[in-house]
């Protein structure tokens, strides 16, 4: 019954832990511009 205690007080730590990074973590991507010439066939 201690262990199992134990894991559900790890797993609930765990689950806050996940959902505080993904508030506060910065998860969003860089921005740069890439511009690259495109030959077109045709006219």
């Amino acid at each position: 019954m201690r262990m199992l205690k134990l894991v559900v007080f790890l797993l609930l730590i765990a689950g806050a832990g996940m959902v505080g990074f993904a508030y506060l973590g910065d998860l969003s991507p860089q921005r740069t511009e890439i511009r690259i010439p495109v030959d077109l066939d045709g006219s």
